[in-house]
């Protein structure tokens, strides 16, 4: 576990408030402990397991998770030095992972039986390809709210693996769980679930305030229908709603919070990221105007729009998933951070250059990073290391606009080098691809009534100065990044600070808890000229690609 601490300006800590926000990601669950004025004052960290089985199966422990949870939160506590009693409330977010409780709220299995403490179905898990595109051939108009095709990262594909191949298991759930609503359901003992997870990855027509029996029924869940979703969510909250009484005895203890403190309804991982960065204090000012762009393993693009917006592939439109009152559309790449690891992994070189990061105490692709900027100069000009190399980063299959889990990566250009010039071309068109990919959502969502004008960037993954500066360069729009270097982490604790009332509502929190830090402008002149050029390489690749599969 690693923990971070963090000076802060203004009163004594004992006049002042602070509110956790608790995000729970892939690999690991981390705690920022912020102010009022959303100054960040100490982080934590604790690593999540991970288990992996074939055929796409990725599953969790929810209670690992949440030992994981506990051991950060105190932690950063501790390394704040401030008192619990002056902490006012706390939000959770994370992945859009599925976990499977029973009777008296155990965990059931999700796969093997010998592993009965794995009842997290990851959202990266492609087990139900098959059952999602059975469910997309039957053309539902719930349908028409997630883009016009479901993914078998969402939850009713899912579920319906579960009732097909764990039957027992299913049967026997009392309760399944978003994995943000079953942090809040640890912290607090409600099972209200909030409109961002429900609405962006269980068909909850949120525009309505209803389920619709109709696609349950249709799809072979007609059982969740006739219990009147008792199982998957009665009561829905907008996000930042209090849950319950707050935090119970049992929780408090854990946490080493003090009972009663403020829980916020969470959010979904990447739409915390956009709440901590679309409407910063020096930015566009509305957050219609903003694309969040949430870096990390995967990538997520959220565009708010105050009537909905019909994109072809791109998720939604989603009411009140992530800002109150307005509808969203969700985007972006199923693989993002985790396809450039991946990427250069391939290459000869990858392993002298693994030993000098490990030995400078940073990961490869950050070292790439660096050594592509030194070379170039200037992060604008390192488009050129590329050379004759392209890349279409689609490892796990295109989220957006196409919808196509089946889509795979492709790599043009490399010839018999070996040597770590090679080995940087690669990684930079890899960068630049999941540019181009980024313009494409973009440039689609525009097309259908959902333009924006920045994208404000958050995310582990894309921290870096020359990975901000390719991306605006690739998309030709500007890219703010807010001061917070947890913007994440600063979406959720807004959720915390709104349940504990320092703030009326989440619109009003954003600016008063997040700031542009920095903002980097789209290159002009031949380098705009050069991302023009690789951008229609970008397409006719990727074009090809399908061809090629449909003629398979």
């Amino acid at each position: 576990m690693t923990s971070t601490t963090h000076s802060h300006p203004g009163d004594s800590a004992a006049a002042r408030r602070f509110f956790l926000g608790v995000d729970v990601g892939t690999g690991s669950a981390r705690a920022g402990l912020f102010d009022a004025g959303g100054t960040l004052v100490a982080t934590a960290k604790a690593d999540i397991e991970i288990h992996r089985e074939p055929g796409n199966i990725v599953e969790q422990s929810s209670e690992q998770i949440w030992e994981a949870v506990c051991l950060c939160v105190r932690e950063a506590v501790r390394r704040s030095g401030i008192d619990r009693e002056a902490i006012a409330g706390i939000g959770f977010d994370a992945t859009c992972s599925l976990v499977v409780r029973g009777r008296g709220g155990a965990p059931l299995p999700v796969g093997d039986a010998a592993h009965p403490e794995r009842d997290v179905i990851v959202w990266m898990d492609h087990r139900a390809l098959d059952q999602a595109a059975r469910i997309n051939e039957l053309a539902h108009p719930v349908l028409d709210y997630v883009g016009g095709r479901i993914s078998p990262e969402m939850q009713t594909p899912k579920l319906l693996w579960l009732k097909e191949n764990r039957r027992s298991v299913y049967d026997a759930a009392e309760a399944f769980f978003d994995l943000s609503d079953f942090l809040g359901w640890k912290a607090t003992g409600s099972l209200a679930r909030s409109v961002c997870t429900v609405t962006c990855k269980w068909t909850y027509l949120a525009h309505e305030g209803r389920w619709d029996p109709s696609y349950f029924r249709a799809i072979g869940l007609s059982d969740l229908a006739d219990q009147d979703f008792a199982r998957i969510g009665t009561t829905i909250v907008e996000p930042g709603t209090p849950l319950g009484r707050g935090l119970t005895e049992e929780a408090a203890e854990r946490l080493g919070l003090k009972p009663g403190t403020a829980v916020g309804a969470g959010l979904i991982d990447a739409h915390a990221g956009g709440i901590g960065t679309v409407g910063a204090a020096g930015g566009s000012g509305d957050a219609t105007r903003s694309l969040a762009y949430v870096f990390g393993t995967s990538s997520c693009t959220m565009t708010t729009t105050r009537e909905p917006a019909f994109v072809p592939g791109v998720w939604g439109p989603y009411y009140s998933a992530m800002v109150p009152g307005a509808w969203l559309n969700e985007g972006g790449q199923s693989a993002a951070g985790a396809a450039i690891d991946h990427l250069v992994t391939m290459h000869r070189a990858y392993t002298d250059v693994a030993a000098e990061a490990k030995a400078a105490g940073k990961p490869a692709p950050v070292l790439l990073a660096d050594r592509a900027l030194g070379e170039a100069g200037e992060a604008s000009a390192a488009v050129t290391l590329a050379g004759a190399v392209h890349v279409v980063p689609e490892f796990l299959g295109n989220r957006a606009p196409f919808a196509d889990p089946h889509a795979r990566a492709l790599v043009a250009g490399i010839g018999m080098e070996h040597d770590a010039a090679s080995l940087l071309a690669l990684y930079v068109a890899g960068i630049c691809g999941l540019g181009y990919g980024l313009r494409q959502i973009v440039e689609t969502q525009a097309a259908n009534g959902a333009p924006v004008e920045e994208i404000a960037i958050s995310g582990g993954a894309g921290q870096h100065e020359l990975i901000r500066q390719l991306l605006a360069d690739a998309t030709g729009l500007p890219l703010r990044a807010v001061e917070c270097e947890e913007p994440v982490l600063s979406g959720s604790a807004i959720l915390g600070a709104v349940a504990a009332g320092a703030y009326e509502t989440i619109e009003a929190a954003m600016p008063a808890m997040s700031r542009v830090g920095r903002s980097y402008a789209p290159a002009g002149g031949p380098i705009r000229e050069t991302h023009e050029r690789r951008y229609r390489a970008f397409l006719a690749l990727q074009k090809t690609a399908r061809e090629i599969r449909a003629s398979d």
